[in-house]
């Protein structure tokens, strides 16, 4: 196939030099191997580098022609360390696929700076946001909808994880068309984005707190002829105590040496069951 082939489909925009104009078909050739291949061949000497290269490979021999010494030089490139978030990674291929459209093998250096700038920034915004942020709010709520025996709890779900991959299917053609110049624009929504993100969770891991983590003290005892109510007295003070404390606990536990979530799960459990059974505490 030589530089100047045309593939069937939609051309998306670019005039470039290199003959070839990706199309709504490379699009979602992408994205098709982007969503189920890219951890594929992931490894610690270049993590997701060969998953990167095998994502975009059909793509680079259209551009490049097969065989060729810049379908060569562009595979090194691309082979080489590269590690960011699975949620913004096709952003990077945007930018990355329409500089090489535009400027063939030329582009390489830039394209190498344009990784290595990025990968960092969209690691931790990417996963901050959709790996932690969102599952841990949405599924805390879906949860609790669930547990009150509302089937909208697992529909919630579905919406949420449909909703995240039609926003991973869709950012290559964004980043596509704005190019290089969405890295400029795109700095400040993205601290923007993170800033809001983190104050919405601060508010909403509270409030699950409060809600999701049902335990009382079930423990009554009788001073003389009085009976104190521990429970009733703790609210007094401060409404939800216990599992504000049940929470804080934790966060201590888990910033233990040698200590890790699966663990403090297991210490929770146990205590939970210890502490019921000797009457202390109850179901709220």
């Amino acid at each position: 196939m030589n530089q100047t082939t045309q593939s069937s489909g939609t051309s998306l925009g670019h005039t470039g030099t290199t003959g070839y104009q990706l199309t709504k078909k490379d699009f979602n050739q992408i994205n098709r191997r982007s969503l189920l291949f890219f951890q594929w061949g992931w490894n610690y000497e270049r993590m997701q580098g060969s998953g990167y290269l095998y994502h975009i490979l059909p793509q680079l021999r259209k551009i490049y022609g097969d065989d060729t010494p810049e379908l060569k030089e562009a595979m090194k490139t691309h082979a080489q360390f590269f590690n960011t978030s699975n949620f913004f990674n096709t952003i990077i291929t945007g930018i990355d696929i329409a500089m090489a459209e535009e400027q063939g093998i030329a582009s390489k250096e830039a394209v190498k700076g344009m990784k290595v700038g990025l990968m960092g920034s969209f690691a931790a915004v990417g996963d901050s946001l959709f790996a932690a942020l969102i599952p841990t709010i949405m599924g805390a709520l879906a949860g609790n909808m669930a547990q009150q025996g509302n089937p909208l709890g697992a529909l919630l779900w579905l919406i949420v994880t449909v909703g995240v991959v039609v926003f991973r299917w869709k950012q290559l053609g964004y980043a596509y068309k704005e190019g290089v110049s969405l890295i400029t624009t795109m700095q400040h929504r993205l601290e923007t984005l993170t800033n809001a993100a983190t104050l919405l969770g601060v508010f909403m891991v509270g409030a699950l707190i409060a809600t999701v983590i049902k335990v009382n003290f079930a423990w009554t005892p009788t001073i003389g002829k009085v009976t104190v109510n521990i429970q009733q007295n703790v609210d007094m003070i401060l409404p939800k105590l216990l599992p504000l404390a049940i929470t804080l606990g934790v966060y201590w536990l888990l910033g233990r040496k040698h200590m890790n979530a699966t663990r403090a799960i297991f210490i929770v459990l146990i205590l939970s069951v210890l502490l019921s059974a000797l009457g202390v505490i109850t179901h709220g």
